[in-house]
């Protein structure tokens, strides 16, 4: 379901550092963690997304969550962002 969600969504951010740049911004409605990724790697994403509230969702592939984004390789964080329509905190 989460790997559905992922790629049904409209906005998208990959990877660690676009993604905690898009939380600082608060452009971010909920985050995609793989498990199989390096905890090292993971565990600034889920703090940053545990500060603001966000949702977080883990999923067991960085393989499948990669190419859930339509992407060739595979990805430890995605995270969905909110339209710009929508108002932030």
């Amino acid at each position: 379901m989460s790997y559905d969600k992922v790629k049904q969504a409209k906005q998208r951010v990959i990877g660690t550092k676009r993604t905690l740049k898009a939380i600082e911004k608060h452009q971010v409605l909920e985050v995609f963690i793989a498990t199989d990724a390096d905890s090292k790697v993971t565990a600034t994403v889920i703090e940053a997304a545990k500060q603001m509230n966000l949702p977080i969702h883990y999923v067991d592939s960085m393989k499948k969550l990669g190419k859930s984004c339509g992407i060739e390789v595979s990805a430890a964080v995605v995270a969905i962002k909110r339209d710009s329509n929508e108002q932030t905190h």
